[in-house]
């Protein structure tokens, strides 16, 4: 198995990912990749605790034994995740088995290592105790039901922000999408009703928690406290009194327990600035404040997050920023940011249907419910990603994977493209259904049509200056920009001066297509702000990196480059035209430099161009396709990538190889 760059790898580690460069050196330098083999053992219960383990390549299943030999599996692991460190923290045994379900690759680090680097690093030190630290305690009370679980807390700087409706409907969508335990905790100050059990037509009297009455039994508390509801998840109530800090304290214990039961716990939290709130959502693994789009609700949003960063050092990756549109607004999506100061998260639509309150269930299709599935999918790592490659014409082939995924109803969460896959990822992504799509191709029906297209310059940087195709992007794709999109967007370009991928997900969608699909030495470079940026394809030619890091764990990739061998046989026969060609023109006093780019072109510098580029695209792409779960290989062989006449035969060709794949796709996303 291909070993992967250090570099790149603690990049995409979440644990590592916010560390500075001479940090993630110092980790660099004390890890190793190490290949593991399906079914087999990494640890067993009772072993004593050696090494951290993170995936980087395939799939771990965590599991406990029974004293008769029975195994009950916990949780499937996947890329990214990393596993052994609390027993690595405790220098206690490990209470869970690990084995690799296929072959993987796994980034580890020997105990003595990550002790050196936890005193180098003390930031992580500190992140981990925040995040480990209440999975420690009551550990012993019941036995372990679940690996893993994840705190969220739901927040707002004020009332009527519809934090409430929020956590009952990512509690109700987390556990549709996940199929894993959602419990969700509705707190509030004392004297104060609850609004959860009637939502969830839990119509009887139901008990409420004290948490500033009493010792709590814990060992009771599922049964005295705990409310089951028709729709899947669990529900506690609890009460408080403001300035009492043992509340804080029985909650934490509560946690400890409930943490060894649940997947997620969502803590809907009143909105006040009490010191009990803020010492809760210390507790927590990830945060959600909400915020209306009105200026005054978002300087108290800004003025809330500082304020967590500042006096309670929250990391801000930890926090997440969503605006509820439920009032109007008249500041744009940059300006809000620029208020915040912040990275909006998601936003949610208003809401047309008041009378609902589990709309996720009730009324799926609303914008809303849309949002929150995505949230709700990318927190239980089920995220589906789609990653469309280069290839000019052979792009096309795009359409019919569309095609595909439209008619069998496969669920698309993010989605990526590069120069030609740009172009149709956006299309697809601002609504355009995939025969949409396929109609527009009709503008290049006869082969001469696409001289339409060029505007011929003096080459000093590239022989094409893209006004005319730019101009054709304008007319379909208007002035829409990322914020427009249905689903998330990532349009791939390259950075020729840091010589670097840029990743582009803002601004007109127009602009970041033309950079993308600027091939070098034919386009002259794209001005993208200050910046001059050339197709992406030349350094991510199979854009599944941006997915990766977006958190989407589940790829499909679509890869239209033909084979090396196919490249290798077309560029032997371009050069033999090529040198026939140059033969004719020697022989003529004068020629027309269009009109022998009309008739000759297949037979011109662009093939020896695109046919050397693609040589090396084929090999990116290769590599590129480790971090894919499912690759479409559609087979252009015999056919030229300027053959934009030909694309409903490519989309054709797309839509084959696609059917021919369903079940692995169908596989992976039911996993």
């Amino acid at each position: 198995m291909e070993q992967v760059n250090k570099n790149s790898i603690l990049k995409e580690i979440s644990l590592f990912a916010n560390l500075t460069l001479a940090q993630r050196n110092i980790i660099k330098e004390r890890c190793n990749i190490v290949e593991y083999k399906k079914d087999q053992i990494i640890y067993k219960e009772g072993w004593p605790a050696s090494n951290f383990y993170c995936i980087i390549v395939g799939r771990m299943v965590i599991y406990t034994s029974d004293s008769m030999g029975q195994r009950t599996e916990l949780e499937y692991l996947h890329r990214g995740k990393y596993f052994g460190i609390i027993s690595l923290l405790t220098g206690e045994p490990h209470s869970v088995s690990a084995q690799a379900v296929n072959d993987c690759l796994l980034l580890v680090i020997k105990k003595e290592d990550f002790e050196f680097i936890l005193k180098k690093v003390p930031q992580l030190a500190i992140d981990l105790s925040q995040t480990l630290s209440r999975r420690l305690k009551n550990k012993d009370i019941h036995q372990k039901t679940i690996f893993e679980s994840t705190i969220i807390s739901i927040f707002s700087s004020y009332s009527q922000a519809g934090k409430t409706l929020y956590a009952l409907n990512l509690a109700l969508s987390l556990h549709k999408e996940s199929h894993k335990s959602v419990l969700v905790m509705e707190i509030c100050l004392k004297d104060s009703s609850h609004s959860l059990p009637r939502k969830l037509e839990i119509t009887e009297n139901y008990p409420v928690l004290d948490l500033s009455s009493g010792s709590t039994d814990i060992s009771r508390l599922l049964q005295d406290t705990l409310l089951r509801d028709r729709f899947g998840i669990d529900l506690v109530c609890l009460n408080y009194k403001e300035g009492d800090e043992s509340c804080v304290k029985k909650l934490v214990e509560i946690l400890s327990f409930f943490v060894n039961n649940y997947h997620y716990i969502i803590l809907d939290l009143p909105s006040s600035m009490d010191r009990f709130v803020f010492e809760v959502l210390n507790q927590s693994d990830l945060i959600h404040i909400l915020s209306s789009p009105e200026q005054v609700y978002l300087k108290r949003t800004h003025n809330l997050v500082k304020r967590l960063k500042t006096n309670f050092h929250f990391s801000l990756t930890k926090i997440k920023i969503i605006v509820n549109e439920h009032k109007p607004s008249r500041l744009n999506h940059q300006q809000q940011i620029g208020i915040l100061e912040h990275e909006i998260f998601a936003t949610l639509p208003k809401i047309e249907f008041s009378s609902l309150d589990r709309l996720v269930l009730d009324k799926p299709d609303s914008g809303y419910s849309r949002v929150v599935r995505r949230i709700s999918r990318q927190l239980g790592d089920c995220l589906v990603g789609l990653a469309l490659g280069v290839g000019v014409a052979y792009g096309f082939c795009h359409i019919g994977v569309l095609k595909v995924i439209e008619e069998e109803n496969i669920p698309i969460d993010v989605i990526s493209g590069a120069s030609i896959g740009a172009l149709v990822a956006s299309l697809w992504a601002i609504g355009r259904s995939s025969a949409e799509i396929l109609e527009l191709t009709d503008e290049f029906k006869e082969p001469k049509h696409i001289w339409g297209m060029v505007d011929l310059t003096m080459p000093f940087f590239g022989f094409i200056k893209g006004n005319k195709v730019y101009n054709f992007l304008k007319r379909h794709l208007g002035n829409k920009t990322f914020y427009d999109v249905k689903l998330p967007l990532k349009i791939i370009a390259s950075d020729i001066r840091r010589k670097e991928l840029r990743v582009l997900d803002k601004g007109l969608l127009v602009d970041a297509i033309m950079a993308s699909c600027s091939m070098p030495g034919v386009f002259q470079p794209f001005k993208f702000k200050e910046e001059m940026l050339l197709d992406g394809g030349m350094i991510a030619p199979l854009p599944t990196e941006p997915l990766f890091h977006m958190g989407v764990r589940k790829i499909i990739a679509v890869n239209v480059t033909p084979s090396r061998e196919d490249i290798l046989r077309q560029y032997e026969k371009v050069k033999n035209e090529l040198n026939a060609t140059y033969s004719d023109i020697h022989k003529r006093r004068w020629f027309s430099l269009k009109q022998y780019f009309r008739n000759r072109f297949k037979t011109n510098i662009l093939d020896i161009i695109f046919s050397s580029v693609e040589l090396m695209q084929s090999t990116l792409a290769q590599k590129e396709a480790q971090l894919a779960d499912v690759i479409l290989h559609p087979d252009v062989s015999g056919r030229h990538w300027l053959e934009l006449h030909r694309a409903r035969d490519f989309a054709k060709i797309g839509e084959e190889e696609t059917r021919r794949n369903l079940d692995k796709i169908w596989q992976v996303i039911n996993e």
